[in-house]
C-alpha cells in the first residue's frame, strides 16, 4: 500500500474534483428534476409529452453513451465544452430522470384532499403546485434523493474516462505510470466509499429533521 500513502495527495486532490463535479451535477439535475416533475403532473399535454420523452429518452440511455454524444457528437457542430464541464452536463441530465421520477413519486403521495381544497380555494396550478403540493412531496422523498445522489457519486467515475483527473482518473493515471493496479484501484475505491458513507448519514439526519409527523 505505499503506493497509495506515497499519493495521497494526488488521491485528495481528486477526491475534491469528484465532490465538485457531484455537486454541481447534482444541483443542475434537482432542479431540471423538479422541473420536469412539475410537467409530468401538468394539465399541458404538451408539457407531459416533453417530459415523458425527456425521461424515458436519458433514462434508458447508458450514461456513458450520452457522454460519447456529447463530448464528440456535438464537436461535429461546433458545440465544445471542456470535459469536466461536459461531464457535468452528461450526469446532471442523465440524473434529472431519477430526480424526476423521484419528486413525481412525492407528488402522488399528497393526499387529494389537500389539491382539491387548493383548487376551492382559487389556486392555479402553479400555486398549487408550489405552495401546497412540492414543499410536502420533496420532505417525503429526502431519502430517495439522497440514494440518487450517493448513485451520482459513483456514476461521475464515467468522466475519468475522458481525461477528467477524477478518483477514476487518478487511477488510471497512477495505474498507468506505476503498473501496480490493485492498490490504485484500492486507494481510489476506499475514497469513493469516504465520499458515500457520509453523505448517507447526512441524508439520514435531513430526513430527520424534515420528516411529516403524521
Amino acid at each position: 500500500m505505499d503506493i497509495v500513502l506515497d499519493n495521497l495527495g494526488g488521491y485528495t486532490e481528486a477526491a475534491w474534483i469528484t465532490v465538485e463535479l457531484t455537486l454541481l451535477s447534482f444541483a443542475a439535475a434537482f432542479v431540471i428534476g423538479v422541473l420536469i416533475a412539475a410537467f409530468r403532473v401538468s394539465p399541458v399535454v404538451p408539457l407531459r409529452t416533453f417530459a415523458v420523452v425527456w425521461v424515458e429518452t436519458f433514462r434508458n440511455t447508458p450514461v456513458i453513451v450520452l457522454m460519447f454524444l456529447f463530448v464528440f457528437g456535438l464537436t461535429k457542430v461546433g458545440v465544445r465544452y471542456s470535459f469536466f464541464v461536459s461531464a457535468v452536463i452528461v450526469l446532471a441530465v442523465y440524473t434529472s430522470t431519477f430526480v424526476a421520477e423521484t419528486v413525481r413519486s412525492g407528488i402522488n403521495s399528497v393526499a387529494k384532499g389537500q389539491t382539491e381544497a387548493g383548487r376551492a380555494l382559487g389556486l392555479t396550478f402553479g400555486q398549487l403546485l408550489g405552495v401546497v403540493v412540492m414543499p410536502q412531496a420533496l420532505r417525503t422523498v429526502v431519502a430517495p434523493l439522497g440514494s440518487v445522489f450517493i448513485a451520482l457519486i459513483k456514476n461521475s467515475s464515467i468522466a475519468g474516462a475522458f481525461a477528467v483527473l477524477d478518483l477514476t482518473g487518478f487511477y488510471q493515471r497512477l495505474y498507468t505510470e506505476t503498473e501496480q493496479p490493485i492498490p490504485a484501484f484500492l486507494g481510489a475505491a476506499v475514497a469513493y466509499l469516504i465520499l458515500a458513507l457520509p453523505s448517507g448519514w447526512a441524508v439520514g439526519v435531513i430526513e430527520r429533521r424534515v420528516a411529516i409527523k403524521r
